[in-house]
């Protein structure tokens, strides 16, 4: 299985994906720069994505305590989610993500 990870430049990563991973796993553990400041525990909002357009509808949406942490996020767009609460599976093959950019 493959992620598709768009950094801060632009530049596409294609990434191993595990199943069972979190999105966010996978992404820190390719050294791209994402904070991931809680470490997956939904308790910051330094894992910020923006999902692709197509797969926005494909991955389960995001609960009560993502939508909240969200509200902490830079630049939250309508396609936003928290990479920590993407849980790699088969029928998310292919996922395409960008970083979000967080404030310094």
């Amino acid at each position: 299985m493959k992620i598709y990870v768009a950094d801060l430049e632009g530049k596409i990563h294609a990434l191993d994906a595990i199943e069972g991973w979190r999105v966010m796993e996978i992404i820190r553990d390719a050294g791209l720069p994402i904070k991931a400041e809680c470490g997956g525990a939904c308790a910051c909002a330094t894992c910020h994505v923006y999902v692709d357009k197509e797969w926005i509808d494909k991955i389960p949406p995001a609960h009560t305590e993502e939508k909240y942490m969200l509200d902490d996020a830079f630049d939250v767009q309508g396609n936003s989610r928290l990479s920590c609460q993407i849980i790699m599976g088969p029928e998310l093959d292919g996922l395409k993500v960008t970083l979000a950019k967080n404030p310094d």
